[in-house]
This record gives C-alpha cells, structure tokens and sequence, in this order.
C-alpha cells in the first residue's frame, strides 16, 4: 500500500522527522508519498517561472495552486491511508486539512504524536483525534503495524473520481496531469519541464510580463 506522508515540514527538524517517518514505513515494506521530497521544489519551480517572465507573486500564488492540486490527487487517488503526525504547538495546518480530506474519503489514518504541548488541558484538540478515533500512538516504530491493522480491517473503498465533489475532481485532474509529467524519465527533477506544465494549468492568460 502506498501512504500520504502528512505533517510539517518548515523547517530542518520538522522535515528529517517526516523523513523518519518515512524510512520507518519503508523498511516496513510500504510505499510513501512525502511532499517535501516527492512533491515540486516550490523554490527552485518559482525560480524558472520568474526567469520566463511572471511576476514573483503572481507566479508564487498559481504554483500553490499546483502544489495543492498534486497533494490532494496523491491524497485521494495514488494513496490508500495517511500517517498523520500531530506533532507542534499546534498541528500542521496543511495536514490537518490533509487528514479531513481523507476522513472524509473513508481513508485509514493513524497518528503518532509524542509532543506533550496541546491546546485543551492536556489534551489534543477532539476534531482533531476524532478522526482517528480517539488513538494516537507515541512512537514512529508504532506506525507500520498500526496501519497494517488499519488496511485490513477498515474496508476503503476508492471513490471513483467521477463521484468526488467538482472541486476536488477539479484538483485531482489537474494533480493528475502534474504527476504524470513528472513520472516521466527524470522530469521529477527538470523544473523547467515542471514549470511549463504549472503554467499551463495555472497560470491567468496573458500574464506573462
């Protein structure tokens, strides 16, 4: 099974946890999609679309709109459950929408969080766990036979994209189409090629400078 990888990743520490994360579920014999390492490169990506002429803001605010567009199709579509790090003052904000989205979509989730600040006398937030049923786990090792358990009891059926909500069909559209671009033979890695493609989805016509 392939797994969402979601949770924060602004700075060094935030990224070589999910990193952890990561290789423990691959040891475990699974496949993961961790954004900041299999997503774009949001600077290096904003780089090439500023040398082709587009103004810095405008450039950055249509190439969110990519990001979030290849996120949600690997969230509803390449992946079959999430593991969700609540970790932070707060959690992550992008992966709590992450975690709703695919609640919402009957996708297995499993928690971990071992950071003793919360917001609710010492507990975390109930709209939060309630999505995984009141259970996070204390350590990373924890994870892969809790979604092992997850992927075999909670019976997921995928939603045909046809059936998602329009927006959302919208998103995975065009998060497909990233995708693919970049499955092809070293394109993860040519941002020229990936900023063409950001730009052609995204992009307001007529607004190169």
């Amino acid at each position: 099974a392939r797994i969402y990888c979601a949770g924060p990743l602004f700075n060094q520490a935030e990224r070589d946890e999910m990193t952890a994360i990561s290789d423990v579920l691959c040891e475990a014999g699974f496949t993961v999609y961790l954004p900041h390492r299999d997503g774009m490169e949001f600077r290096l990506v904003l780089d090439v679309l500023v040398q082709r002429g587009y103004a810095a803001p405008l450039a950055a605010h249509f190439l969110h709109a990519a990001i979030f567009a290849l996120d949600v199709y690997q969230l509803a579509v390449e992946c079959q459950a999430v593991a969700w790090n609540l970790n932070g003052r707060v959690p992550d904000e992008g992966a709590v929408s992450e975690a709703a989205m695919a609640w919402t979509l009957g996708k297995p989730i499993v928690a971990y969080k071992d950071d003793v600040r919360s917001l609710i006398s010492g507990r975390v937030n109930p709209m939060l766990v309630g999505l995984v049923e009141f259970e996070t786990k204390e350590s990373i090792g924890d994870l892969p036979p809790a979604l092992k358990t997850a992927l075999e009891t909670e019976i997921a059926v995928p939603t045909p994209i046809g059936k998602l909500p329009p927006r959302m069909r919208r998103a995975v559209a065009d998060g497909r189409r990233l995708w693919q671009t970049m499955q092809q033979t070293d394109a993860q890695f040519d941002n020229e090629q990936i900023a063409e493609v950001v730009a052609e989805l995204f992009a307001p016509t007529s607004s190169v400078g």
